[in-house]
């Protein structure tokens, strides 16, 4: 079977299982799809770990000066977790998307080392047309949706395939990296966990580098070639985006969702909340007052 025919088969599928518009999720770990009939503005979110495969459509996504465009048959790797700006700018669209399992990866160590690949370019934001033998793939573990004993029995094996696939992808060199305990991209991953489990809390960037064995000024270049920005940027935006979860979905007051996150000045919040999301936080607001 040809690559663009088996692309034509995962679309069909695809389009199958993605009913609504949006996010929606399959029975299948880690499995969601992205409908949307309409192009979208510039859009700020944080990805996790994940594989996006473009189905039908095209999108642009940013982080920092990290910048990539790319449409049908072209897949999306993310190595960390990162803020981003993201649009579709071409509809309608209808995107696969995998959540990685650092897990999975760990166990492939020595199989993915065991390939000899080019490790002269890697990005936490690649992009490169996928090949026919992860498509079958994606397109194998799409099928066992709704069936859970095939799931059961046979998930892990693709998931464990697909995973190789990827790590061994032109544009799975941040993976392979990330995948070297003594790589400095890991040491930034895990520096990021830390920011994100105590993001409400004060940042000492000299305390985190020296956590991980770098000067303040090292670790602020690594993280920044990783990450697309800085440390007190990341910290930033993560509570912003927080605040706007807590403002638009859970009820908080504008003044409350800023305290919860770790803002002391409402009117500092308020300032860097539009800056951020180019509309003040009253915008977002459901239903609730100041």
């Amino acid at each position: 079977m040809s690559t663009q025919q088996s692309l034509a088969d995962l679309a069909s599928l695809i389009s199958l299982q993605a009913t609504r518009e949006g996010y929606s999720t399959s029975s299948l770990p880690g499995l969601g799809y992205v409908r949307q009939s309409a192009s979208s503005p510039h859009e700020c979110s944080m990805y996790e770990p994940v594989l996006c495969l473009i189905l039908r459509g095209r999108k642009r996504t940013t982080a920092g000066p990290l910048d990539v465009h790319f449409g049908p048959g072209e897949s999306l790797i993310v190595s960390h977790d990162l803020p981003v700006m993201s649009e579709v700018t071409d509809a309608p669209y209808l995107a696969l998307i995998l959540a990685l399992d650092m897990d999975i990866l760990g166990t492939l160590v020595d199989q993915i080392q065991a390939v000899d690949l080019d490790e002269s370019e890697s990005s936490s934001l690649a992009v490169h047309a996928t090949d026919e033998a992860l498509i079958d793939a994606l397109l194998r573990y799409a099928r066992l949706a709704d069936n859970p004993i095939e799931t059961a029995v046979l998930a892990p094996l693709i998931l464990k395939e697909i995973h190789f696939r990827l790590a061994t992808a032109p544009h799975g060199g941040m993976l392979r990296t990330l995948l070297r305990t003594e790589s400095t991209e890991h040491a930034v991953s895990k520096a990021i966990q830390v920011i994100r489990t105590r993001y409400r809390e004060a940042l000492s960037v000299p305390e985190l580098a020296s956590r991980f064995g770098m000067s303040e000024s090292t670790f602020h270049r690594h993280f920044r070639s990783v990450t697309g920005t800085t440390p007190l940027q990341y910290q930033k935006t993560l509570r912003l985006l927080e605040a706007r979860r807590l403002i638009s979905s859970a009820g908080f007051r504008i003044s409350s969702a800023a305290y919860e996150v770790g803002y002391a000045s409402s009117t500092q919040f308020s300032r860097e909340y539009s800056r951020e999301f180019g509309v003040p936080p009253r915008e977002h607001a459901n239903g609730a007052s100041n």
